[in-house]
């Protein structure tokens, strides 16, 4: 065996924990960004809010600078002692050192009304905790009453029971040293079905459905009919073949309407009525702002961006204090180096979030130029392909850099709030040779289904042909591929009577 010699070259590229952290900073949505910043307060005492003055130091931390120099005898080093002689602190205690002192984040890109304006936070009633409420209800032991308390922590947010019955009997055992039998734990899922919404703890689709119908019954409503149908033409139903459940429930056209609208009335996801409710409450803190000033845009960056952070005065006294003493022992020069340390970290986190804004705002400046005819009028069909390439040239940023705010970040314009990844999309070849955004022959589509007579739906093979005679080259497949994208079902799906 002989041992061989070479000398290789490679390249490597490593992030510096500065771009790391301002990586992170970038998928920090607006919303949450207070927390963020919070955490860093929390955890670096030489950082601080400017409005909020000077709070308690580490008391510690000024213990160590006052200590007399009878007790610091043990701790004296020597002038060979390495790690500790040469400390540079001169750029830390020059007095004017704005820079230092505090970092002015706030300029005429920010949105004034969102100053000093309070977040109201609503309280929300879970999906969940609707269900235990009910729960309490019932007249049930100590046993049924974990027993029924693990059947509602196992339905899904939607609000079915996607667990076996004996699943749960397993769990029950081996988690809570309960012992029941799966007859036991169905008549308690029974009992739990009854609850509101209509149609809760359903194993497939057709209980949720049929679960609310019955409720319909014992509050007087006729609903035999649709009973019927879903038990026993309840494939033929998911299929949309009305002309089978008309000629197995021997129905004319008008009562096959009537029992359809029934069943199309009915809510497929019980779960969602809640967590829905709650969510049509919420809404999004948009990160920009863009206005129509006369015909001409204007865009502001959300001023919860820009926190007023500055690098504690408290700390940096303790360096001017270190600076001007003449005997220096070991516990003040650790002191030192863990001041310094703290204030080095401060500096990089207040950089970030500059930086973090000059990218926010770089990024968004170039989508609203790119798309400036859709913020002026609003109209989908304006916007043009746009590709992160094309955003990353415009800014010198890097493409994985512009993905990550176009992911994460929301624009509010007087036409509605969007994600920034809306108004990025492929492009299209007319038959003119211009070329369109996907964006753009996606709204035609839709709006092509949205009008398209609902009893006879267009086909795939039809939508193709409109888009063509409109002059948009398009095959059918990339139809199909849309449609789908556009969450639209096919031509069969959306046949209504």
């Amino acid at each position: 065996m002989s041992l061989n010699q070479s000398l290789q070259q490679k390249l490597l590229q490593k992030l510096s924990p500065q771009q790391i952290q301002l990586m992170k900073l970038l998928q920090v949505p607006t919303a949450i960004l207070d927390e963020r910043i919070k955490e860093e307060l929390e955890e670096n005492p030489a950082l601080e809010l400017t409005d909020e003055g000077m709070e308690d130091y580490d008391g510690d931390m000024k213990d160590e600078f006052a200590e007399s120099s009878d007790s610091s005898d043990d701790y004296e080093e020597s002038a060979t002692d390495e790690g500790y002689d040469n400390i540079d602190i001169s750029d830390y205690v020059s007095e004017g050192d704005d820079d230092i002192a505090d970092y002015k984040l706030r300029d005429d890109n920010y949105g004034d009304q969102e100053e000093k304006q309070t977040m109201p936070y609503k309280v929300e009633t879970s999906f969940y905790e609707v269900l235990e409420a009910q729960l309490g209800m019932l007249k049930l032991d100590e046993a049924q009453y974990k027993i029924a308390e693990q059947i509602i922590g196992s339905i899904d947010e939607d609000g079915y029971l996607r667990r076996e019955t004996s699943a749960i009997v397993d769990d029950l055992a081996f988690r809570q040293n309960i012992f029941v039998t799966e007859e036991d734990v169905e008549k308690l899922i029974q009992r739990i079905q009854q609850f509101d919404p209509p149609g809760v703890a359903a194993r497939t689709l057709q209980e949720c459905l049929l679960l609310q119908l019955n409720r319909q019954k014992l509050e007087g409503k006729e609903v035999d009919t649709a009973i019927a149908a879903l038990s026993r033409y309840f494939d033929e139903f998911t299929k949309k073949h009305y002309e089978k459940i008309q000629r197995g429930l021997n129905l004319d056209d008008e009562q096959l309407k009537d029992v359809m609208h029934q069943i199309t009335r009915l809510n497929p996801k019980p779960g969602g009525t809640v967590s829905e409710l709650n969510k049509a409450e919420s809404y999004v803190v948009p990160d920009f702002f863009i206005y129509n000033n006369a015909g001409k845009l204007e865009l502001t960056l959300n001023s919860k961006n820009a926190p007023e952070l500055r690098i504690s005065e408290g700390y940096r006294d303790m360096l001017r204090e270190y600076d001007r003493g003449t005997k220096k022992d070991r516990r003040q020069k650790e002191a030192v180096l863990f001041i310094k340390q703290k204030i080095d970290a401060a500096k990089w986190f207040i950089d970030a979030i500059k930086q973090r804004q000059h990218t926010l705002l770089s990024t968004m400046t170039a989508i609203m130029n790119h798309q400036y005819e859709f913020f002026l009028t609003g109209d989908e069909t304006t916007l043009k392909p746009m590709i992160l390439k094309d955003i990353a040239e415009r800014t010198g940023l890097d493409i994985s850099t512009v993905s990550r705010v176009a992911n994460s970040k929301f624009v509010q314009t007087e036409f509605g709030t969007y994600r920034l990844k809306f108004f990025f999309s492929e492009s299209l070849t007319t038959d003119s040779g211009e070329e369109v955004s996907t964006r753009e022959v996606k709204k035609i589509l839709s709006d092509l289904i949205e009008y398209e007579n609902k009893k006879k739906p267009l086909s795939d093979e039809r939508l193709t042909e409109l888009l063509q005679e409109k002059g948009y080259n398009i095959a059918r497949r990339t139809v199909a591929k849309y449609r789908e994208q556009l969450n639209i079902p096919v031509a069969r799906l959306r046949k209504e009577l």
